[in-house]
């Protein structure tokens, strides 16, 4: 499954966007401005930014510009402007293609879907870490020896965890990656089902479920 980071200051805009990126099997996340985006971006395996150019704090061009100074990965931007002075503006701080709004949702999921393509960005159902296989599509984590079967979220958030091995994630990005932004649930039941993880993982010597004091947890290999 795809990451998108969807960056803009209006909650509806995001929401719409949301919305239909979910309906074709994206992961999204969201930031309200530039500034929480880079914060993100520090922790999150991101594919691709959909940015707005008007915001507070860090605009569109600025977060641009930082984002293409060390990860490369495709950038749509959005914008209530049409001028060709802000398309050249966005083109020129790194952006791969422009949308203004008003925009037809479905046109911005094909153009999310062309951008992913060019850059070769495909998903994967698959983690290899060492000797230890967990695969999405079948629910199973494995080694030489052993093969468990795990629950859907079980295998989404041990999946979630092992994308970035050793990065401490907190129980709100867990929520956010594996329930979805709208879960309305307690933060605990990450909890739960770190409990549950943990208890079949026993046959995979090479895992460890870390609990870091309050912070979160984290995927150690052995």
């Amino acid at each position: 499954m795809n990451t998108i980071l969807v960056v803009d200051d209006d909650s509806h805009i995001r929401k719409l966007i949301r919305l239909y990126l979910e309906k074709d099997q994206f992961s999204v996340v969201e930031a309200e401005d530039g500034q929480v985006a880079l914060d993100i971006l520090a922790h999150t395996k991101v594919d691709l930014a959909i940015v707005d150019v008007m915001m507070p704090h860090v605009d569109g061009i600025e977060l641009t510009e930082d984002i293409r100074s060390y990860i490369d990965m495709p950038i749509l931007m959005v914008t209530a402007k049409g001028e060709s002075k802000d398309k050249v503006r966005g083109f020129n701080a790194g952006s791969d293609d422009y949308l203004v709004k008003p925009f037809d949702p479905i046109e911005l999921v094909l153009r999310v879907k062309s951008l992913l393509k060019r850059y070769h960005v495909t998903p994967s159902n698959v983690i290899q870490l060492g000797a230890v296989t967990i695969d999405l599509g079948n629910l199973t984590v494995a080694n030489a020896d052993q093969m468990v079967e795990l629950k859907k979220k079980e295998c989404e958030l041990l999946f979630a965890l092992a994308g970035s091995p050793r990065q401490i994630f907190t129980r709100t990005q867990l929520i956010e990656n594996v329930w979805g932004m709208d879960y309305e649930g307690d933060e605990r039941t990450v909890d739960v089902h770190i409990k549950r993880l943990r208890e079949r993982l026993e046959p995979i010597p090479q895992f460890v479920i870390s609990t870091v004091r309050g912070l979160g947890y984290r995927l150690e290999l052995v």
